[in-house]
Parts: structure tokens; sequence; C-alpha cells
């Protein structure tokens, strides 16, 4: 489920993630300093990584972040214990997918087994990419259940297409059914693929590109970050939701150029620069219906993903805030 959230949430890693340059087995690169304070500031030792803009929270997302953080740096030891913690305290019972939320301060830890579509791609991403980098067959087996439980319960046929829904519930109304484009993790989705083979993921991954190219609001053809489908080519913005380019679609353009897919969201990337060219701040958020922007730009997360995607400088210092730092380390893999 997507976190209310005042800074942005990203979370993605990339397909250099395969084929980083790492050091010994087991042990995290020490040049990789960025992960060296990711690791300190946020990961317990029981394997948990702590929200800790969100009260000390955890979640499905929190876990997947850390773990693919974890194998960029080639430190098995850290990966080890947030996936571990990951499958003994998220892992549902009746099903291969993991609910979204850990709160060590209620009296229920975990409260609502609701899972959140894109922490599950990318646990399964990472414990795929650790398998095959660490032989490690119970990490790959562990991935495959997962992405199939996603296919069976997190993919429903409406409209003609074939749709990935944020989460098993909550999602599919009468007259619509509600996306986060920011969801489809373009890099994870291509590895499923090239796992499963084309003929398992590729209607899924087709449908979702065109979603994405649907997806173009306003006068500056803008992504939001939940969208209403209505029909095969019918989008929308969600009712109900802010009608936004905020926190959740700021990272479709970040995916879309790590999965080379920077052609679905080509309005994103011209007024990124519309707003460098002029000297203006980027806002924070865009509304696609009345125009309205925020009165303050983006966060040093948000920065980072701009900077990957125009190739621009990013910022040298990792923020405190666990979502704008988780945002600074997957823009800089």
């Amino acid at each position: 489920m997507a976190v209310d959230r005042r800074t942005f949430s990203l979370g993605m890693v990339l397909a250099t993630i395969t084929a980083c340059n790492t050091g010994a087995e087991g042990h995290a690169r020490p040049s990789d300093v960025f992960w060296q304070q990711y690791r300190a500031r946020f990961l317990l030792p029981e394997g948990r990584i702590v929200d800790n803009g969100n009260g000390g929270i955890s979640h499905s997302e929190s876990q997947s972040y850390g773990m693919l953080f974890a194998l960029g740096a080639n430190d098995r030891e850290a990966f080890d214990r947030i996936a571990n913690w990951t499958r003994s305290m998220l892992l549902r019972e009746d099903m291969a997918l993991h609910s979204w939320r850990y709160d060590p301060n209620a009296s229920h830890a975990v409260s609502d087994p609701n899972n959140a579509t894109d922490g599950d791609i990318v646990i399964a991403w990472a414990l795929a990419l650790a398998g095959e980098r660490w032989q490690n067959s119970v990490y790959a087996d562990r991935s495959a259940e997962i992405r199939a439980a996603i296919r069976q319960h997190c993919v429903i046929s409406r409209y003609g297409r074939n749709l990935l829904l944020p989460g098993i519930q909550g999602f599919v109304e009468q007259d619509a059914v509600l996306l986060n484009p920011s969801y489809f993790v373009w890099p994870a989705l291509d590895t499923f693929a090239r796992l499963d083979g084309e003929a398992a993921w590729a209607a899924i991954i087709a449908d979702s590109e065109d979603i994405t190219g649907l997806a173009r609001f306003g006068s500056h053809q803008l992504p939001t970050d939940w969208l209403a489908v209505t029909g095969r080519d019918e989008v929308a913005p969600a009712r109900g939701r802010p009608p936004r380019f905020g926190y959740d679609a700021i990272r479709v353009p970040l995916f879309a150029a790590l999965g080379q897919r920077i052609s679905l969201v080509p309005g994103v990337e011209a007024f990124w620069r519309g707003c460098l060219a002029s000297s203006q701040p980027i806002p924070a958020w865009v509304d696609v219906v009345t125009g309205e922007q925020a009165d303050y730009a983006v966060s040093a997360g948000g920065s980072a993903i701009i900077s990957r995607v125009l190739g621009t400088s990013a910022p040298v210092l990792l923020a405190n805030d666990y979502f704008a730092a988780s945002l600074q380390m997957l823009a800089r893999q």
C-alpha cells in the first residue's frame, strides 16, 4: 500500500546491480560510502529497514530497497538479515506475497494483510539476482514463488488488458480499475520475463507500457500518482485522490530510464528541462487539472532522480530521511 509521505518515496534499483564492480563474495565494497551510511542509519540488527519519517515503521517497500542496496554493495551479510526478517515477519501464510506494513508500536505489528505489489516485485527481483550472484537456490526458488503469486493474485483481465494491480484488495471498482504507474518497475519485470519466459510476462509488460503511454495529463503531459482505467484506451486521474504528478509519479520517469523506456514519458523530461532553462525550481508536485504547482521544490531524493534522468549534477550528501535517502540510493546506481 502507498504510504502517505511528505518526502518523495521511490523504489528501485537497476540492472547494473547484476554486474557491479564488487569485492570478494560476502563483503561490501569499502568505496560505497552511501551504502555504509544508509546501512548505519536505517538497518536494525534484526534486519528491519526503518522508515524514520513515518514513526519508525517498516514495510515491504523499505525491505525491498534494503535488499537491493545490499546486493548492489555485495554485502551478503546485510542482505541475508534483511531477506530473513522480511520472510519471517511480512510473508503471508496463505500466499507468497508480503503484508505491506509493520508497526513496532502497535499491539499487532502486522495488522493489514494486504500487499503492496511494488514491494513484492522488488523483493522478488532482489532475490532472483541474489540467487544468480551467489548461486543460492533458496533465494531463486523464493523469488519464483513470489513471481507466480504476483501473476496469480495481482493481475486481472479487464477492458481487454492485463492490469497489474497495486495490491490484491481495494483497487477494483465496478466501473474502473485503480493503478499506480510508479509500480511498473521495468528492470524487474524484464528480469522476470527472462527467468519465466516471455509468455508469462509479455502481455503484462506490454499493457503496462500502453497504460504509461496513455497517462499524459494537463498542459505538461505528466502522469499522475494514481490512475483510473475505465476502458482499453481510457485512463484518467483517479477519483478521490489529488490529480498530481507528485510523490509517487516521480518514480515513473526514473523506472522508465532504468528500463530503457524513457520515450514513454516525454512530457516529464520536457517539463523538468523547461524549469531548469528558465532558472525556476522544480516543484515537488504539479496538479495536472488546475496547473497549480507546489510552492516548494523537490527534495534531495527528487533532485537525485531528476539528475539521473537529465544527466545533471546530483546531491552529494545522503539525506537523513529514509525516503529521500532511498531515492538517492536508487538514482545513483
